[in-house]
């Protein structure tokens, strides 16, 4: 619309109508850096917050443990439930899961325009609150998490049919083999395929796959 106005006033003032060009082009790369900055922030914001090690801080502040050193030495929620209770268990997974959801519900409210572009933003939003849980910089990027309930709750904003039909998949799975780590196996297999089902779109089924692949390579000891 902004440049049928300025066609229009061409015919009127050409001068004028110069200094209309300059300022929509000047608009479009205010708009543009703006959209760039934002973006770049919440790919920072998104793997610092997912780099927060929730287990080992609830395990610090309420137990004597050092949480890499008991059980299984990771330091999600299922090894935070065998080592300090069900409580603190239950606390490190809400945490790991508003890891995923938080930065991921940000982006689509601010960045997400409906089409692969918008996909792309916020997709890549979520892989990055994703590895920040795999590869946290507070732990000098080792000792990171599997990634289930960070990636859990990263879907389960982008697409919430996905993520119930994958997490009604998990509860299959861990109620037949009574295996966890079975469950989240079979989860992130199956992941992609809810997710291009649902939404139709390759940019977030990409990102799924990876995100997928990497949970089960994380899980490789279990297989």
């Amino acid at each position: 619309m902004q440049y049928l106005f300025i066609i229009t006033a061409v015919f009127n003032d050409p001068y004028q109508s110069h200094n209309l060009y300059q300022g929509a082009r000047f608009g479009h790369f205010a708009v543009s850096m703006f959209i760039t900055i934002t973006y770049l922030g919440l790919i920072l914001f998104a793997y610092l917050l997912g780099a927060i090690p929730w287990g080992i801080v609830l395990t610090r502040l309420f137990t004597p443990y050092d949480l890499r050193q008991k059980g299984s030495g990771n330091i999600g929620a299922t090894n935070v439930r065998r080592v300090a209770g069900g409580y603190l268990g239950l606390l490190t997974l809400l945490g790991d899961v508003l890891k995923g959801a938080i930065p991921v519900y940000l982006a689509t409210i601010g960045l997400d325009d409906g089409g692969p572009w918008g996909d792309t933003l916020c997709g890549g939003v979520a892989i990055s609150a994703f590895l920040g849980h795999l590869y946290p910089v507070f732990l000098k990027f080792k000792h990171g998490g599997k990634g289930v309930a960070t990636a859990a709750g990263c879907f389960m904003v982008i697409s919430p049919p996905a993520f119930i039909a994958v997490f009604l998949i998990f509860l299959l799975v861990v109620g037949l083999t009574n295996y966890v780590s079975a469950g989240s196996i079979a989860a992130a297999a199956v992941l992609p395929i809810a997710i291009i089902l649902s939404t139709c779109s390759w940019p977030m089924t990409g990102f799924a796959g990876a995100m997928g692949v990497m949970i089960i390579l994380r899980h490789k000891d279990n297989i």
